[in-house]
C-alpha cells in the first residue's frame, strides 16, 4: 500500500535526553506530525524483539497488525517494527503537514540505523540532543528502578554490574555506560548525511531554554518560529517511590513486575502518581560522578571537538 508521505524528521536519542518533552512540543505544532508511536525503531534493524529479554519483549513487543487495524491510531510510546508496510501505515493519518516525523532513541545507539534512514529518505533532517552521560545514566537508573526491573537501588553497584555482562545489548542488559558514549555514535550520522541535515542540541540548553531551542529547531526546518508552544510541562521526569526500601524489597522478589502485568493502564497510571513523586527525589552525588567520569572522560573530549562545544562542565566532580 502507498502513501503520498514518508517521514523527514527523526529525533534519534539519546534515551533520557528530553526526547519525549521534545516530541510532545513538536506535536503541538501545526505544520509537524509526529507519529502516534513515538518510537516505532523501524531502522534499527540490528535492535529486535527476538534478541530481547522476556520481560522487555512482552512490554515493548506489540501485534502491530491489531494495533493498525484500529480506525484511529492510538498513541503509543515504542516498539519495534520490522515490515515497511507497518511502518508507513503510521503516517496514513498526515494531512497537509510540511514536517512528518518520529522519534526513536534506538537510533542513536544503532550501529545501522543512519545508513538506513540516509538510504530510504537521503533528504531527511536529523536532531540528536545529548545529555551529561552521567546524569543521563543515573536518569535511566532510577527509571529502572521505578519500572521494577532492578534488585538494587544502589547504583554504582547496578551500573558496574551491567557494564561487566557478558551478553550485553538493547533489551537484553540496561547499557549505562554504552548508551552515554556519544562521540561514535553522532559521528555516524554527520558522515554519512550532509552536515546541513544534522542539529546536535545539549540537554542543558533544551531544559533551561526550551522555547530557544525549539525556535531554532523550527528554522533548521523551515517552519513557522512564531508558532507558540506550551513548553511547561515537561514529560517522562523522573520521580523517586515514596518508601524506597519497601520498593527495593518489591523489586527483589518480583512483585511490582507480576502486579504490572495483571493491572489495567489507566489503573497503573493512577498507581505511579500517587505512589511516585519528586519530592523525596534521589540526586545524583559527587562520589557517583567520580567514580564514573573515568568511563566517559576521554569520549567526552573527542565528542566536543567534533560537535565544537565546550563539554567541560561534563567532567566537573
Amino acid at each position: 500500500m502507498e502513501y503520498r508521505v514518508l517521514p523527514n524528521f527523526f529525533i534519534v536519542g539519546a534515551i533520557k535526553a528530553g526526547t519525549t518533552s521534545l516530541y510532545n512540543y513538536m506535536k503541538q505544532h501545526p505544520d509537524v506530525y509526529m507519529s502516534p508511536i513515538k518510537e516505532p525503531h523501524y531502522f534499527s534493524k540490528d535492535i529486535r524483539c527476538k534478541d530481547f529479554n522476556k520481560d522487555y519483549r512482552e512490554h515493548f513487543c506489540f501485534d502491530m497488525k491489531k494495533y493498525l487495524s484500529k480506525s484511529k491510531l492510538q498513541e503509543r510510546h515504542q516498539t519495534f517494527i520490522e515490515e515497511w508496510n507497518d511502518y508507513i501505515e503510521l503516517y496514513r493519518e498526515v494531512k497537509n503537514e510540511k514536517i512528518i516525523g518520529e522519534s526513536s532513541v534506538g537510533y542513536l545507539y544503532s550501529r545501522v540505523a543512519a545508513k538506513g534512514i540516509r538510504e530510504t529518505i537521503p533528504h531527511a533532517k536529523i536532531v540528536v540532543i545529548l545529555r551529561d552521560p552521567i546524569e543521563r545514566a543515573f536518569s535511566h537508573f532510577v527509571g529502572d528502578f521505578k519500572n521494577g526491573v532492578l534488585e538494587s537501588s544502589d547504583f554504582i553497584k547496578e551500573v558496574k554490574k551491567d557494564h561487566g555482562s557478558i551478553d550485553k545489548g538493547w533489551g537484553k542488559t540496561h547499557l549505562y555506560i554504552e548508551i552515554g558514549l556519544y562521540y561514535e555514535q553522532v559521528k555516524r550520522y554527520i558522515n554519512i548525511f550532509p552536515r546541513n541535515q544534522v542539529n546536535v542540541y545539549l540537554f542543558d540548553d533544551f531544559k533551561n531554554n526550551p522555547d530557544g531551542v525549539l525556535n531554532d529547531l523550527f528554522k533548521f526546518l523551515n517552519i513557522d518560529t512564531q508558532v507558540k508552544i506550551n513548553s511547561s510541562k515537561i514529560y517522562n521526569k523522573a520521580t523517586s517511590p515514596r518508601f524506597r526500601k519497601f520498593d527495593e524489597m518489591l523489586n527483589y522478589i518480583g512483585a511490582r513486575k507480576t502486579f504490572s502485568k495483571f493491572l489495567p493502564d489507566n489503573l497503573k497510571e493512577k498507581l505511579k502518581k500517587t505512589y511516585f513523586n519528586d519530592k523525596n527525589k534521589v540526586v545524583i552525588t559527587q562520589e557517583y560522578r567520580k567514580c564514573l567520569l573515568p568511563y566517559f572522560e576521554q569520549d567526552i573530549d573527542k565528542l566536543a571537538k567534533l560537535i565544537d562545544r565546550d563539554l567541560s562542565h561534563w567532567k566537573k566532580h
